[in-house]
């Protein structure tokens, strides 16, 4: 009995523990490996933690970034440039309205004699044709007409002032170069019968008075009578 109690002494920390942890147990299931552990204290005792719950989030599905559109390539400044605009075809101009005309240059025959020679000219109609036709007749013959031996008498650089009809004569004023000619009295009378038959050529026209500046004169050259019209039939 000594010893028992002696026994009981020695281990009563020990008994004490035990008791403790058998008052433990009584309340709490211990798992086997705790009861394992506790029979073995060599056992490593591997307590896992409980598996965590398995959440299902829903996720939602995501949105496809829109896709940005393809950049056109730079363009040089030359491309950049829209195409010039083609040229509207230019309106052809109305043809010029032109008349037959006829003008008068003199013409030296095989007899030595100053004649009249007729050409047929196309001038344009206007508002002056009388002025017109004689601005043909004082730029004289053309190279053609040269070489049929046609000339124009009446004096170089000679102008024509004005040309105007009252009644069936016509009035033109010539600059002061029509008072010089160099071919002497023949010159003077071919250069008559050059404005003479020209300006009747028009059906209104008869007669024809000439002016020098705007005033009438009685002769030209060496003793010519100018100081009233003159027709055809003067000569």
């Amino acid at each position: 009995m000594v010893v028992i109690i002696c026994i009981f002494m020695i281990n009563a920390p020990t008994i004490s523990k035990n008791f403790n942890l058998f008052k433990t147990r009584m309340t709490v299931s211990p798992t086997a490996e705790e009861v394992n552990a506790e029979e073995d204290p060599s056992i490593n005792v591997v307590i896992e933690p409980a598996p965590k719950p398995v959440v299902n989030v829903e996720t939602k599905p995501q949105t496809p970034e829109p896709t940005k559109p393809a950049q056109p390539e730079k363009k040089t400044e030359s491309e950049k440039k829209p195409p010039a605009p083609k040229e509207k075809e230019k309106e052809k101009p109305a043809p010029v309205q032109t008349r037959d005309r006829a003008i008068y240059f003199a013409n030296v025959g095989s007899d030595g004699q100053i004649l009249q020679s007729k050409v047929t000219r196309k001038i344009p109609v206007s508002d002056s044709p009388m002025q017109d036709t004689l601005s043909i007749l004082l730029a004289g013959p053309t190279s053609e007409e040269l070489s049929r031996g046609l000339l124009n008498l009446i004096p170089k650089n000679t102008r024509i002032l004005s040309a105007t009809v009252r009644g069936n004569t016509a009035y033109i004023s010539f600059s002061e170069d029509f008072l010089f000619n160099t071919f002497g009295v023949e010159g003077y009378v071919a250069q008559l019968r050059q404005i003479v038959w020209t300006v009747t050529e028009f059906q209104n026209v008869k007669d024809v008075q000439i002016l020098v500046d705007g005033r009438r004169m009685d002769y030209l050259g060496e003793g010519i009578w100018i100081g009233s019209p003159i027709s055809r039939q003067s000569f």
